[in-house]
């Protein structure tokens, strides 16, 4: 065992990333492609030509190959994870129509598009002057595949499959349209108590239309989608007949590669879009027509809270406000947050009673957010900003905490941090201070990837469950712990402050959209 490799792919927002962990879970090697993040052919579109990711792969593995031959020569199977909710329509020979539509996409479709079904005017009739009926009429009009086949029908009647990034690189792959369960989430017809493409009479059918022969077939996490091919083992370096392994995406393969297997700890994710999930056994909605997400572990779920632009927005903060530390970093060679780091050491918890709100998306239970900056006074400087930013997202995934353990009927012990943000242990303190749990974090902080390679190893039986590959492949390198200092402090200004900031602001949020029409 030993002696066999994983590789993984992780296909991001930003850049791919192709990986060899050993079967102990060591990050062998890695190399990585950046991209532009998305093309805006339109306001608030957001595509990207799918075959970059594929260039991508390919590039990177051979790269993988020509620089790391010891290594490769030990891979024994392949895994795939990808962003969520991004999607790829493809013709009969396997070529993009399109471009993919990705989960930063904001268009919609016609609110009364699909309204013409009779399961459908059952369900509307149902909500009719329910607080549901907007957020229902909502949630169709986000589908990427009613605004296809609402605006462009002859692509959609072309339309062999529709695929998630990850069933299209898998196909690249093995030639096979096979997919994971724990990868399809988006706007699909998917099942997620069931963990199977719903029925014809199924809620998430009536939302989103898709025919069945254009869906790919699903297998669970950990079994074989099947093996490289003669032209992918060419484009890519990797041997012809080498199996791929079903994942997941790469928020549950970061919860798995956290070593998060059930409630008694959660997985928070710093990463563009931050987020809080668990792994559960019991189904349940941590909020009311939001699903928890299948898991990466078979037969599981991951109830999840998100932060749609999370920590995002230290690159928010770097465009806008850090100029000089930028040029600083470039100065020393090191990364901006590194120097940013300086801000959170030379400020005191509290950002001296500046309090963000840090809705810059909206989020799915808050429709009409914005976010919020309170407290300012002359005393504030860019360091406070940039503290009460850091310390505002941390309240939020708090608030998402308490939302999943009230719906789930549990208390978790501790958190196990990831992301590229848990790189800087002073937003690892400041999260443990506000949550007042021990954090952990991994000894590597391409946990996306080392979940894929621990699903990977199971499947391929170089373990025999699920719970052993995550003992033996998943180390912690830190941890941290609340300071009863700060914990106080923190526990009012979340509870007596920041937890009443949205039922009084949303009042004036509302009044700006009418004013001004955004967000729409």
């Amino acid at each position: 065992m030993k002696e066999k490799n994983i590789l993984s792919i992780d296909c991001g927002t930003q850049s791919l990333r192709a990986m060899i962990f050993s079967a102990k879970g060591e990050l062998m090697a890695k190399t990585q492609r950046h991209y532009d993040t998305c093309i805006s052919p339109h306001p608030g579109w957001a595509e990207q030509e799918p075959m970059l990711y594929w260039e991508s792969l390919c590039s990177a593995t051979l790269e993988l190959k020509a620089k790391n031959p010891d290594f490769f020569k030990k891979v024994a199977g392949v895994g795939v994870t990808t962003q969520r909710n991004s999607v790829i329509n493809i013709d009969a020979h396997g070529d993009p129509l399109r471009p993919a539509i990705l989960w930063l996409d904001q268009r919609k479709a016609s609110p009364t598009f699909g309204k013409n079904t009779l399961l459908n005017a059952v369900i509307n009739a149902m909500l009719k002057g329910t607080d549901m009926d907007k957020k229902v009429a909502d949630i169709k009009s986000q589908g990427k595949c009613n605004w296809i086949m609402e605006n462009q029908p002859d692509i959609w009647e072309k339309t062999h499959k529709y695929l998630l990034i990850s069933g299209f690189l898998n196909h690249r792959l093995t030639g096979n349209y096979i997919d994971s369960t724990a990868s399809q989430i988006g706007h699909l017809p998917f099942n997620y108590k069931t963990l199977k493409w719903s029925g014809k009479y199924g809620l998430s059918r009536a939302f989103f239309p898709i025919e069945n022969s254009k869906l790919p077939s699903l297998v669970k996490p950990g079994e074989t989608v099947g093996k490289i091919t003669e032209k992918a083992s060419i484009e890519t370096g990797l041997p012809k007949g080498l199996p791929v392994v079903a994942c997941g995406s790469d928020k549950g393969c970061e919860t798995v590669g956290a070593g998060v297997l059930d409630c008694k700890s959660v997985s928070l994710s710093f990463g563009t879009t931050a987020t809080i999930q668990t792994t559960s056994k019991l189904y349940f909605e941590p909020l009311p027509f939001m699903p928890p997400y299948p898991a990466s572990i078979p037969d599981r779920y991951n109830p999840e809270i998100e932060i749609f632009r999370g920590y995002w927005m230290i690159t928010w903060f770097k465009n806008e406000f850090a100029h000089k530390e930028v040029v600083e970093a470039i100065k020393r060679d090191v990364p901006a947050e590194e120097i940013l780091n300086s801000h959170l050491q030379n400020t005191s918890p509290g950002s001296m009673g500046l309090v963000v709100q840090p809705y810059w998306g909206p989020g799915l239970d808050q429709p009409f957010a914005k976010g919020a900056m309170i407290g300012f006074g002359d005393i504030h400087k860019k360091a406070h900003v940039y503290r009460a930013v850091i310390e505002g997202l941390a309240y939020g995934l708090r608030e998402g905490l308490e939302k999943i353990e009230h719906k789930g009927k549990f208390r978790a012990r501790f958190a196990v941090v990831s992301g590229g943000a848990s790189q800087s242990d002073e937003i690892c303190r400041i999260t443990a201070d506000i949550f007042n749990l021990p954090m952990a974090r991994g000894k590597t902080h391409e946990t996306s990837g080392l979940g894929a390679a621990i699903i990977t190893a199971k499947g391929l039986g170089l373990y025999s469950t699920f719970e052993e590959a995550v003992a033996q492949m998943v180390s912690i390198e830190e941890k941290y712990y609340p300071r009863p200092e700060n914990v106080q402090l923190y526990d009012q200004l979340y509870n007596k402050v920041y937890k009443k900031m949205y039922r009084q602001l949303q009042p004036l949020y509302l009044e700006i959209q009418k004013i001004t029409g955004y967000p729409e």
